[in-house]
C-alpha cells in the first residue's frame, strides 16, 4: 500500500503562491495516477488537478491557468504549484492515489494540509 504527507500549506494574500508538496512511500513503484483534492468548510471535497505516470495532466476549471502538477517519480513527489490565489481557493488540500487494480487494490489518501488566502 502507499502511504502520502502532504506539506506546504500556509497562509498567504490573494494573489499570492504557494507550492505544496506530497511525498509517497510504500509500493510507490505501483502508483499511477496521483491527484490533489480539496475540501472547503462546508463543501463536498473536490478533484483539483491529477497527473499520469506519463505526465498527461487535468484541472478543475477553477484552477487552470493558476494552477500547476507535476510529480518526480525519483523522489516519489507530487507537487501543486498554486498561483495567483483567490480566497475561494481556501480548503484542506489532500493528495490522493486512486487504486490502482491489482497493484493498488485501496485508494490511498494523506491528512491534509491546509491553506488559506485572505482578501
Amino acid at each position: 500500500q502507499v502511504q502520502l504527507v502532504e506539506s506546504g500549506g500556509g497562509l498567504v494574500q490573494a494573489g499570492g503562491s504557494l507550492r505544496l508538496s506530497c511525498v509517497a512511500s510504500g509500493s510507490t513503484s505501483r502508483i499511477n495516477v496521483i491527484a490533489w483534492y480539496r475540501q472547503a468548510p462546508g463543501k463536498q471535497r473536490e478533484l483539483v488537478a491529477s497527473i499520469t505516470t506519463g505526465g498527461d495532466t487535468a484541472y478543475v476549471d477553477s484552477v487552470k491557468g493558476r494552477f500547476a502538477i507535476s510529480r518526480d517519480n525519483a523522489k516519489s513527489t507530487a507537487y501543486l504549484e498554486m498561483n495567483s490565489l483567490k480566497p475561494e481557493d481556501t480548503a484542506v488540500y489532500y493528495c490522493h492515489v486512486p487504486q490502482n487494480w491489482p497493484y493498488l487494490p485501496f485508494d490511498s489518501w494523506g491528512q491534509g494540509t491546509q491553506v488559506i488566502v485572505s482578501s
